[in-house]
């Protein structure tokens, strides 16, 4: 079975935006591991291995990876079982809400060498306010580009009543049927801007839906109609997953409906589909740009400011790369290998009991 990738977390020009609360449904969540311990320790390093093993199982598997680097994990969730494991430190702090019984602290800081590290007490802080300063840079950058977008945006005017139609057009076709069961609705962030640039986990729809359709959205006018599409194969009982906007969360940008094999997937400078679109919709013919040069001037605004914030956070990366290199001497990696299986064997064992209950 192939395993998708969606980020929980995002960088935005309002700072980091947090789905962290969402990853496990915990009044139906059979076991969430909320992962505690300083840089350098293996957080991510035990969330991949666990997303191998159940791989290599045959489990349904997303990783949820992290927005400071996308080539690191913050999460693993696996829905057929009803258990994750997620990063529970800041930004993202996590905390049990049923203790043993459904969620648990997994401690791996006891795997430092603490006298070792207190040595290096003066570097680890040293570091530690190199990489947030960093990141204080990056969101001023994408502050001030967010407000010069919205700014661009708002001399736009938009056909809502020509759209509205089109998208209830779509519904009639694509949501005619209902699911035998009551669907799981999650939130997540498709992607995010990063120290590598924009990340858009665009293969995870390719993995999850066989027909795409392509809004060509510049301006973010498609959110509305994706909530109505939303609620719509939510009432039919449908899985959905509603991929947020990084920018204003409460927007839906992307909408996958796996049981259908049926995506919404909004496009723009920056954020480009590189599948080939079952059909496309040019949300943007159905808008009209009164003074085009100052659009065009206030769009290379927005891209400097984004270029400017993209620095910032390769140095808040380079910076945080430091200070795991200063943790790692001190860091017992074969006892993390050893709790790292000790989880994937229960996994497993979880997987039999359900298997046997089939």
């Amino acid at each position: 079975m192939a395993a998708t990738h969606f980020f929980a977390g995002a960088n935005s020009g309002n700072g980091f935006q947090n789905l962290f609360s969402e990853i496990a449904d915990l009044d139906n969540a059979y076991d969430f591991i909320i992962l505690k311990g300083g840089p350098g320790i293996g957080k991510s390093t035990l969330m991949r291995e666990l997303g191998r093993t159940m791989e290599e199982a045959g489990v349904e598997v997303e990783y949820l990876h992290c927005s400071g680097d996308p080539d690191s994990l913050d999460g693993v969730a696996f829905p057929e079982l009803g258990c994750a494991a997620a990063d529970g430190t800041a930004p993202h702090v996590l905390e049990p809400r049923y203790p043993a019984a459904v969620d648990r602290y997994l401690d791996l800081g006891r795997y430092y060498d603490l006298i070792a590290a207190k040595a290096c007490a003066g570097e680890v802080r040293a570091r530690t306010e190199e990489y947030k300063a960093a990141y204080v840079r990056a969101y001023r950058a994408m502050k001030a580009a967010r407000a010069v977008e919205l700014d661009a945006a708002a001399g736009v005017k938009f056909d809502r009543e020509r759209a509205e139609r089109r998208f209830r057009g779509i519904a009639r076709r694509e949501l005619r049927r209902e699911n035998v069961r009551k669907g799981r609705n999650v939130r997540r962030f498709l992607g995010s801007l990063t120290c590598q640039g924009y990340v858009w986990r665009f293969d995870s729809v390719g993995t999850l839906c066989r027909r795409v359709y392509e809004l060509r959205d510049t301006f973010g006018f498609a959110g509305p109609m994706l909530e109505e599409l939303y609620r719509r194969a939510a009432a039919k009982r449908w899985d959905t997953i509603r991929c947020m906007s990084p920018e204003d969360p409460e927007r839906i940008e992307h909408l996958l409906i796996p049981g259908l094999g049926l995506g919404f997937v909004s496009t723009r400078p920056g954020m480009e589909y590189d599948g080939t679109p079952f059909r496309r919709v040019r949300v943007d013919a159905m808008t009209d740009v009164s003074d085009r040069g100052a659009f065009r001037l206030k769009n290379r605004m927005v891209s400097v400011l984004r270029e400017e914030a993209v620095s910032a956070l390769r140095e808040a990366k380079a910076a945080h790369d430091a200070l795991e290199a200063v943790y790692r001497p001190y860091a017992d990696f074969e006892g993390v290998q050893a709790v790292a299986a000790l989880e994937a064997g229960r996994l497993l064992d979880t997987l039999r009991q359900k298997r046997r209950v089939r």
